[in-house]
């Protein structure tokens, strides 16, 4: 897949108390396979941490990790891409954000970061190296989609759209104040956003920071809903449609977060993919990955966590049900 522009979503990984249960829910719910890594030894002593990269019909599109403290939430993470880590996250101290955790090299794969907004939504930052993030996104079994939850829209606003470059556009008639974004040099609008800004309403708990939620693509939403019930998460929004598609908030059998996209049902309860949906699929990853730059970089052996595929395989236990598959 091409480099990705500045400012895109280009990975993300869940962060959780136990890796292999992760495997057995989301190889189940998405179709994913694994494959174990971590470990080895790092240069300058210390042993890298083990963790499972996620495949989606053998295309590389998230990762598990463990959580390094059980005083760290549990959740999935978006990273966004930038040509320089070290100048953006000065950037977002400039701007009232924090760092959480300043650029670090990951082998020949890349720079890590981690930052948060004002509003204490955190993110991470990818430099590429060798590894510029997914190998698929915008099908069924893949990343679609992300928006951060805040109770301060226009400090948001101007924080985002200083510290990326992102141009903004208001969702007219939605039933919450809601913001695209796309990335810098480009046509603002629904066909370049990469990425929202939302609201924190009085319906969420006042305790509750700023935050982003991570959208997966799947094949049909309600048999993902019902799926995510049968082992063992909760459905916090049951699903309803939108003018994108049909959607349901979820949490995992751990509590980590997350949303899934599907093609608009016919009507509520419908199982059928509607005709046409895999014309609409490619047509959403086209829009996704229009984001990205021209330019080919191969895939190696490290990930923002994660080396190159071997052949050692964890199975998800994939089977022909109609989950979200990525083939």
């Amino acid at each position: 897949m091409a480099a990705f522009t500045e400012g895109a979503p280009c990975w993300v990984d869940a962060s959780l108390p136990d890796v292999e249960a992760g495997k057995r829910f989301y190889g189940e719910l998405f179709g994913w396979t694994f494959v174990d890594r971590g470990g080895e030894e790092l240069p300058g002593g210390g042993i890298r941490s083990r963790y499972a990269d996620a495949y989606s019909a053998g295309k590389l599109v998230a990762a598990l990790t463990p959580k390094r403290d059980g005083r760290m939430p549990t959740v999935w993470n978006v990273y966004f891409a930038t040509p320089d880590a070290a100048a953006l996250s000065r950037r977002i101290r400039e701007e009232g954000g924090q760092m959480i955790m300043y650029p670090v090299p990951v082998g020949t794969a890349g720079t890590v970061a981690v930052g948060a907004d004002p509003g204490g939504a955190v993110f991470g930052l990818w430099q590429a190296g060798d590894r510029p993030g997914f190998e698929k996104l915008g099908v069924p079994g893949s990343f679609c989609w992300t928006e951060v939850y805040t109770r301060d829209k226009e400090r948001t606003d101007a924080f985002y759209e200083s510290v990326f470059g992102f141009r903004g556009t208001d969702l007219p008639g939605a039933p919450v104040d809601f913001r695209m974004w796309s990335p810098a040099g480009t046509e603002p609008g629904e066909r370049t956003a990469v990425g929202g800004r939302t609201m924190l309403t009085d319906a969420f708990p006042a305790e509750m920071p700023g935050h982003f939620l991570v959208y997966f693509c799947v094949e049909d939403c309600d048999w993902a809903a019902e799926a995510v019930t049968r082992l063992g998460g909760r459905v916090t929004a049951a699903p309803f449609n939108i003018p994108y598609g049909r959607i349901a908030l979820l949490t995992d059998n751990q509590g980590a977060a997350f949303a899934v996209l599907s093609e608009p049902a016919e009507e509520p309860g419908v199982r059928e993919k509607r005709e046409g949906g895999a014309e609409r699929d490619e047509q959403a990853a086209e829009r996704v990955e229009r984001t990205a730059e021209q330019g080919e970089s191969e895939q190696s052996d490290e990930s923002g966590g994660s080396d190159e595929r071997d052949d050692t395989e964890v199975s998800g236990d994939a089977d022909d049900t109609p989950r979200a598959k990525g083939a």
